[in-house]
């Protein structure tokens, strides 16, 4: 199984991809985690663009996404919404549908990104994205400045990332 992870944050030091590394610490052997590292490189989405041949990066942000068997989300809140990057990337695959039934899965950095998290699953609901709520969770990293193998050290953090993950093996 391959779970594709997408942070919506572009900091070099985020807690956002912080914590999707240390998920594909965490995960077992027949798991790849994969983080996507391409999400500054997708342009601003403009419709005129979104005929064949699409950008280069547009088609590789598509094309990881069908290659994946699930899609695992962590993003910070900027504003009380999403980034602006990710609501980006994520227009792109309005009309071409890499979204559409596949199953998706949130994780979160802190408590407080309510609004983020309420409006990604409004857009992956919107996408006709399959959402495990089931395999949510919510770290308490608010103001920690941890990286990937400091928060699959710490027993607490790993304990609900392995639980997601466990979730998210079990509904496919």
């Amino acid at each position: 199984m391959t779970i594709l992870a997408i942070s919506g944050s572009l900091r070099a030091q985020s807690t956002n991809t912080a914590l999707l590394r240390a998920a594909a610490l965490i995960a077992p052997p027949h798991i790849d985690i994969v983080l996507y590292e391409e999400m500054e490189q997708v342009p601003a989405f403009n419709p005129d663009l979104d005929v064949p041949p699409v950008p280069k990066p547009v088609e590789r942000f598509r094309t990881a996404l069908q290659e994946a068997s699930v899609v695992l989300f962590s993003t910070p809140e900027y504003a009380h919404g999403l980034p602006g990057s990710l609501k980006n990337a994520l227009d792109w695959l309005v009309g071409s549908g890499e979204l559409s039934g596949k199953p998706v899965a949130l994780i979160n950095a802190s408590a407080r990104a309510e609004y983020a998290q309420a409006s990604l699953r409004e857009v992956l609901k919107t996408m006709n994205a399959r959402l495990l709520s089931d395999a949510e969770t919510t770290l308490p990293l608010l103001g920690k400045t941890f990286d990937a193998s400091e928060i699959a050290a710490n027993p607490e953090f790993a304990a609900l990332i392995e639980s997601s993950i466990q979730k998210i093996a079990s509904s496919l």
